[in-house]
């Protein structure tokens, strides 16, 4: 990541979102620590139907979370559009 890196955020956090930009895609992202990063820059919550609301600056989804520990390649996607959209991504 190029930019500064947001002050608010934790090591953790940071690591996290590294990982997320990282290329070639990590294959070991963890869900729980995805789930912590969102909760720290948006708003979240768990809907009855087990899918996880994400408010993210203007942008809301709502992602399935993976059956196993690690997150997918396309979630992976999907979390880098939403994180730059909230100027979080690489500049």
């Amino acid at each position: 990541m190029t930019s500064p890196e947001p002050e608010h955020l934790d090591n953790r956090h940071r690591d996290t979102l590294r990982q997320i930009f990282e290329h070639p895609t990590s294959h070991n992202i963890e869900w729980r620590a995805v789930l912590s990063l969102l909760e720290a820059v948006g708003t979240v919550s768990v809907r009855h139907d087990g899918k996880v609301d994400v408010q993210l600056g203007s942008e809301q989804e709502f992602l399935e979370p993976p059956a196993g520990k690690d997150v997918d390649a396309s979630l992976v996607i999907d979390l880098r559009r939403m994180l730059t959209s909230a100027g979080y991504g690489p500049r």
